[in-house]
């Protein structure tokens, strides 16, 4: 098992230190235990944490904001905890980005969702990138089309016929396009 830094965020003081012995007890590192709002997402930030475990304590509201920050600085899944069934809760957490909830328990059981959030966080920034690097090589061919007054087959042929030209990664390539930096030549 790999040894994970752990942001860890409750408005409780008492279910911080519940919690962080929890993770610790798993043999993670916890990171930056934080309390207030308006900290945890500079610290998200410099810390980069692997995860976040969130607790929801007497404001759902706070819990939820805590969420929120975390989940702007995009830096790693977050995990809402919980001590009781609340599905109302649940449901805000989702829309701010949570990406799975645990009730208080087994120990056990937060590992292994610690290992499914981890897959999932991994499989939806893989996601992001293909999105992002499709996005990037149909900007490319947008200007290769009005450029040359070619069609989308043949703006997507100047692209790759240069990247393999080059050795270089189509991606690499539609960036330079875009950039400026790279004027491929008539077709």
């Amino acid at each position: 098992m790999e040894r994970l830094r752990v942001l860890v965020a409750n408005e409780r003081q008492d279910r911080l230190a519940d919690v962080a012995a929890m993770v610790s007890g798993l043999g993670h590192e916890v990171i930056a235990p934080q309390i207030e709002v308006s900290e945890v997402g500079p610290v998200t930030a410099r810390e980069q944490p692997d995860v976040a475990f969130v607790g929801l304590g007497a404001s759902s509201q706070h819990a939820l904001d805590l969420i929120e920050q975390i989940v702007h600085e995009a830096a790693c899944p977050v995990v809402a905890l919980l001590h009781a069934p609340d599905p109302g809760f649940v449901i805000q957490a989702a829309r701010r980005g949570v990406f799975a909830y645990i009730s208080d328990g087994d120990p056990q059981e937060s590992q292994n969702s610690i290992e499914i959030v981890l897959r999932r966080f991994a499989e939806y920034r893989d996601l992001e990138g293909a999105f992002k690097r499709r996005t990037v090589t149909e900007r490319a061919k947008g200007i290769l089309m009005e450029r040359y007054s070619v069609d989308e087959e043949q703006a997507f042929q100047i692209l790759r016929d240069h990247a393999r030209g080059t050795h270089g990664v189509l991606v690499d390539t539609a960036q330079s396009i875009i950039d400026g930096t790279l004027r491929t030549a008539e077709p």
